[in-house]
């Protein structure tokens, strides 16, 4: 698998044969125990990669921004975009997303943004409301895209 793929910035390290952690630099760093993401190999032309969900933190800062649930979700997006390039995918291939919300009477907006992402054949997605989120976000989303 990895002598197929292009891969931008960050790394992808074998946890199993079939199994390997990515690590984006272009997105921020984690936060906890986890990996942005874990490609795996199904055998045949292509795998799954299996994102970890992301906050709306700046890579190059390390602050959370966005000062609205749409702001917060572009950032989240654009993280996921980073995780998917370091694996060698992108966004696009997507498919399933789960965004996570403090507040979804603020839906209209994030899902306003979410859109612009997925203009064509858009991803099967959930939305689920949460009490709280890491950092005090409004909004986290995590992937499982296609490579």
């Amino acid at each position: 698998m990895a002598g197929t793929r292009q891969r931008q910035s960050g790394r992808v390290v074998p946890m199993t044969s079939d199994r390997q952690t990515v690590d984006a630099s272009g997105a921020p760093a984690a936060i906890g125990p986890y990996s942005h993401g874990v490609l795996l190999d199904l055998r045949s032309d292509g795998g799954l990669l299996f994102c970890s969900g992301q906050i709306p933190i700046d890579p190059a800062t390390g602050e959370l921004i966005g000062a609205t649930a749409g702001e917060q979700a572009r950032r989240c997006l654009q993280n996921l975009q980073a995780v998917c390039a370091a694996a060698g995918t992108s966004l696009d291939r997507a498919v399933r997303l789960t965004v996570y919300m403090t507040d979804l009477a603020a839906f209209a907006e994030v899902n306003e943004v979410y859109g612009s992402f997925f203009a064509d054949d858009p991803p099967a997605r959930v939305a689920v409301g949460v009490a709280q989120l890491p950092k005090g976000a409004y909004v986290e989303i995590d992937a499982i895209v296609a490579v």
